[in-house]
């Protein structure tokens, strides 16, 4: 019976643990996931590479226009401006704030 009750809590550790563990990745990798899901169509997410659609800036520049923490804001309640034909995005508040963080680390001076 000890036993029995034992593998059963030892389970249910092991399998919140990889339910929740999905959600606790680096804040840059979340949002590196989420830049590439929502944005990679149009935009370089990455630290190279040019952006798919001509009119859609490369986003390792963004800082050379914006302050980075400013998006924030736009990212949370609706980013609609940029290329003519981007379309709106919304984010929750923890998907921006590892979308600032991706964009922090990958600015180019």
């Amino acid at each position: 019976m000890h036993r029995t009750v034992l593998l059963v809590g030892l389970l249910t550790i092991a399998v919140m643990s990889h339910v929740f563990g999905q959600d606790r990745r680096a804040p840059t990798a979340r949002g590196e996931e989420l830049l590439t899901a929502y944005c990679a169509r149009c935009h370089a997410v990455g630290r190279t590479g040019a952006s798919p659609h001509p009119a859609a800036p490369p986003f390792r520049t963004l800082s050379r226009k914006f302050k980075i923490e400013g998006l924030a804001e736009a990212l949370a309640e609706g980013l609609s401006t940029g290329h003519p034909d981007m379309p709106e995005f919304v984010f929750e508040p923890e998907e921006v704030g590892a979308i600032i963080n991706y964009l922090q680390s990958i600015q180019q001076q």
